[in-house]
C-alpha cells in the first residue's frame, strides 16, 4: 500500500525527469514530435481547405519571367508587382513547372508540406545543440497558424525561414561559410532577413574573425549580386527598389500589430519614425551589452581597429573568443533576440511574418530563464492573438505586448555574464541526452 501510495509522486518525478532531460526517454522526445507533426500535416492537406492568397499572383509573376521578361517594373501579379529578390523567382519557378503552371495546388501543398518537415528538423537540431530541454520541444509542433502558412497559403515566409533555421544550424557547427551562403540566399527570398543581419555578423566577427568576417560578407554580396544578374542587365534599379524596397507602405487594414494605435497614427510619418528610431536604439544596445560584451573588451577597443580596417583581437584572443564565447547557444540567442527586436518595431507585421516568430519564441522564452509555465502562458498568448483574423486593437496589443515582454526577458536574463556557465551545463546536459 505505502509503494501504491507514492505512484504519484514517482510518476511526477519520471515525467519531470523526462521532460528537463534528465532521463534517457528524453531523447525520444523530438523525434515522436516530429512524427506526429508529420502526421498532423498530412491532416491538414488533407481535410482542410486551400485558401488562394498569394500562390495566383506569384505563378502569374514567374509564368512572364518565363515569357522572357526581366524588367521588375514591369512584372505584375494580381496583388500588384513583384516585390521580392531574385530567389524567390527561381523557387517558384521551379515550382511552376512542376505544378503545371500552378494548377497542382494539392502537390503544391505536399511539396509546402516537405518544406515544413524539413524546416522542423532543423529548427529540432539547433534546439538541441544549444541545450534546450526537451519541455520546450512540444511549442514546436503546436501553432495553427504556422502550420496554415506553409501548407494552407504556400507564403514565400517558409522558404526564407527554412534558410534562416540553415544558417544558424551551420554556423552552430562552425561552418561559418555555408551558414553565410545560406543566409544569403534567406535573404534573397525575402528582405524580412535583414533584421537578423547585424547579430549575423556579430557572430562572424567573433566565431570567424574579423578578416574571415569580411571574406564571408564579400561572399553574401557576391551571391545577391549573382543571382540578381538577369534582372540587373535589365533594369538594375527596378530590381534593388521593388525587391529591397525599404521604403514599402503598408495598408493599415491588413496590419497584425499596431491596429491598437489606430489609423492616424499608424500612417503618420513620426510613428514610423519613432519605431525606426526606437529599433535603433534597442538593437544597439543589445549589440554592445549583452553580443559584443561577451568579448570582454571595452566598446572602444573593438570599434576602433574596425573602423581602422584591422582585426580588433590578436590570434590568441580571436581564438579564445571563438571557442568560449560564440557557442552554439551565443549564436541562436544573438540572431533569434535581434529577429525580436526587429519584429517588435517593425512599421507592420502580416501574418505570414510568424514564420519567423514561431520557433524563436519558445527557445528565447527559455533562454530568459523565466519559469516554464510563464513560457507556455506568453506561448499561447502569441498564438492567439495571431490566429484572431482580422487582427483588432486587443489582439494587436498582445502580439505587441508579446514581443515586448520577449526581448525584455531576455535582456533581463542574458545580462549577468555567466554565459560560459550555463554553456558548460547545457553542454554537460546534452551529453548526458
Amino acid at each position: 500500500m505505502a509503494s501504491l501510495a507514492h505512484l504519484p509522486v514517482h510518476a511526477v518525478r519520471f515525467a519531470l525527469d523526462v521532460a528537463n532531460g534528465r532521463h534517457a526517454l528524453s531523447k525520444l522526445v523530438a523525434p515522436l514530435l516530429f512524427l506526429a507533426d508529420a502526421a498532423l500535416c498530412a491532416l491538414v492537406i488533407w481535410k482542410v481547405p486551400y485558401t488562394e492568397i498569394d500562390w495566383v499572383a506569384y505563378m502569374q509573376q514567374v509564368s512572364q519571367i518565363a515569357s522572357g521578361e526581366r524588367d521588375y517594373t514591369r512584372i505584375r501579379g494580381d496583388t500588384g508587382p513583384l516585390v521580392y529578390p531574385a530567389a524567390h523567382v527561381y523557387i517558384y519557378s521551379a515550382l511552376h513547372r512542376v505544378t503545371d503552371g500552378g494548377k497542382d495546388v494539392l502537390l503544391a501543398q505536399q511539396l509546402f508540406g516537405a518544406l515544413y518537415m524539413a524546416a522542423l528538423a532543423l529548427v529540432m537540431a539547433c534546439y538541441r545543440k544549444a541545450g534546450v530541454p526537451p519541455y520546450v520541444f512540444p511549442l514546436l509542433i503546436l501553432s495553427k497558424r504556422l502550420h496554415s502558412i506553409f501548407m494552407l497559403r504556400c507564403f514565400n515566409d517558409g522558404f526564407a525561414a527554412l534558410f534562416l533555421w540553415l544558417a544558424v544550424y551551420c554556423l552552430q557547427r562552425r561552418m561559418w561559410r555555408a551558414g553565410a551562403v545560406a543566409y544569403t540566399l534567406g535573404l534573397g527570398v525575402k528582405m524580412s532577413l535583414l533584421l537578423v543581419l547585424p547579430a549575423v555578423g556579430v557572430v562572424l566577427l567573433l566565431g570567424a574573425g574579423y578578416a574571415a568576417g569580411l571574406r564571408l560578407a564579400a561572399l553574401m554580396a557576391l551571391v545577391q549580386i549573382l543571382l540578381a544578374v538577369p534582372f540587373l542587365a535589365a533594369n538594375p534599379w527596378g530590381y534593388l527598389g521593388r525587391a529591397f524596397e525599404l521604403s514599402r507602405q503598408f495598408l493599415f487594414r491588413w496590419t497584425v500589430n499596431w491596429r491598437f494605435v489606430g489609423e492616424e497614427v499608424f500612417l503618420s510619418r513620426r510613428f514610423s519614425l519613432a519605431l525606426l528610431g526606437l529599433h535603433a536604439v534597442v538593437l544597439v544596445a543589445f549589440l554592445t551589452a549583452r553580443w559584443l560584451k561577451l568579448a570582454r573588451k571595452p566598446l572602444p577597443r573593438l570599434v576602433v581597429p574596425i573602423l581602422l580596417g584591422r582585426s580588433p583581437f590578436t590570434e590568441q584572443e580571436q581564438r579564445a573568443i571563438s571557442r568560449d564565447v560564440v557557442t552554439p547557444r551565443f549564436i541562436m540567442t544573438a540572431i533569434l533576440s535581434a529577429n525580436a527586436v526587429g519584429l517588435l518595431f517593425a512599421r507592420s507585421l502580416h501574418y505570414q511574418f510568424y514564420a519567423y516568430l514561431a520557433w524563436s519564441t519558445p527557445f528565447l522564452l527559455w533562454r530568459s530563464g523565466a519559469h516554464p509555465v510563464l513560457q507556455y502562458a506568453l506561448w499561447a498568448a502569441q498564438e492567439w492573438a495571431w490566429n484572431v483574423y482580422p487582427s483588432t486593437p486587443a489582439s494587436s496589443g498582445v502580439v505587441v505586448g508579446v514581443l515586448a515582454a520577449t526581448v525584455g526577458l531576455v535582456w533581463l536574463g542574458t545580462g549577468d555574464g555567466s554565459e560560459r556557465v550555463r554553456v558548460a551545463a547545457a553542454k554537460d546536459a546534452a551529453a548526458k541526452r
